[in-house]
């Protein structure tokens, strides 16, 4: 049984066909030459998808146009305006070539910067060069999106359910989500992933940050429709991350990034902050706007910044540093700074947390 085609490979298949036709084609010719309309089943369905698709054109701005043959009124044919439907030449400056390189430059993510790169490329094979120097020294950089981000992204597209290992801010309980996704977008330094919580039976937002493991689509296609009413910005807010402070025992000479946003703080006399292996470091408080970001950057730091509070923060710093071990490290590139009988994370403060 041949495979059915998609409805918009069949609509380009019809732009394409109605755009290089010499004169133009009747009903019967699209019908027989254009790829897809053979799963049309019948007269009547074929007249119901074309009739669609002819809808569909015009909604998107394709001219198409209706031709009448001048000895038989009835013969009717279609064929798009190149026209109406040609783009101008694209043209740009030196300067704005070089804008476009500076903003090719601005990813970090490999899947992203390779396609912002091979577009740069295609428009200086075909335009000027950019000034040199021009924007030397103005290159920034920002994270891509996480890994789930690809994954998503095509099962929001194809309207197919996903499942992955979630990790919950609130509790810090790991458990496996299904959910229809039906919008991605970015907020507040995250992206986050809106749909039906299947098991819940009910809208959620998911930060993808929290997303742990491989996210996998199952089902066919077309499996859910998209409601118009979506909450969006009260389901983000739920699911946005909680600012707080972060107590950490810093490294003399360490670490200045983050003792440039924190103030020092004064421990209790008689703290155990004050003996052991933490009489020798600082303690400072930090102000953050999402543990799972700050998490990554303190992580970075192995054992010269330890952390004591919250003890969220803290399992989140140790589970990197427990990923970064199991990768079975080379024992003669470890940093030289980190005590091996310190537990990198520091010790807790208070009762201690399952999460």
């Amino acid at each position: 049984m041949a495979q059915r085609v998609e409805a918009a490979e069949r609509l380009l298949d019809l732009v394409i066909a109605l755009s290089h036709t010499r004169r133009w084609m009747t009903k019967q010719e699209i019908r027989a030459r254009v790829h897809g309309y053979a799963d049309a089943t019948s007269d009547t369905s074929f007249e119901r998808m074309f009739e669609r698709d002819k809808d569909l054109l015009r909604e998107m701005g394709v001219p198409l146009v209706v031709e009448h043959d001048p000895v038989h009124d009835d013969d009717v044919g279609y064929r798009v305006d190149p026209a109406g439907y040609a783009l101008p030449p694209v043209s740009f400056t030196p300067a704005e070539v070089g804008v476009l390189s500076l903003a090719a430059e601005l990813w970090q993510d490999a899947t992203l910067r390779s396609s912002a790169r091979r577009g740069v490329t295609k428009l200086r094979a075909v335009g000027p060069a950019p000034e040199p120097g021009a924007h030397a020294g103005l290159a920034l950089r920002v994270r891509g999106p996480e890994a789930a981000f690809a994954p998503i992204l095509d099962a929001v597209d194809d309207r197919r359910v996903v499942t992955f290992t979630y990790r919950a801010a609130s509790t810090g309980q790991v458990t496996r989500r299904t959910v229809q996704p039906w919008r991605l977008l970015s907020s507040g330094r995250g992206w986050y992933l809106v749909g039906h919580d299947v098991d819940r039976a009910a809208p959620r937002a998911f930060r993808l940050s929290r997303i742990q493991g491989r996210v996998r689509a199952t089902g066919p296609r077309g499996a859910f429709e998209v409601p118009d009413d979506v909450d969006v910005a009260g389901l983000v807010a739920v699911a946005s991350p909680r600012p707080g402070t972060a107590r950490l025992a810093v490294l003399s000479g360490r670490a200045a990034a983050l003792r440039a946003r924190a103030t020092v703080a004064e421990p209790p006399t008689e703290s155990p902050e004050n003996e052991g292996p933490l009489a020798d470091r600082d303690i400072v408080d930090l102000p953050y706007a999402d543990a799972e970001l700050v998490a990554e950057e303190i992580a970075a730091y192995a054992g010269s910044v330890l952390v004591l509070d919250p003890p969220e923060l803290r399992d989140a710093v140790l589970r990197r540093l427990r990923a970064v071990a199991a990768l079975d490290v080379d024992p003669d590139v470890v940093d030289p700074d980190v005590d091996p009988d310190i537990d990198t994370a520091g010790p807790r403060m208070g009762e201690e947390h399952d999460g």
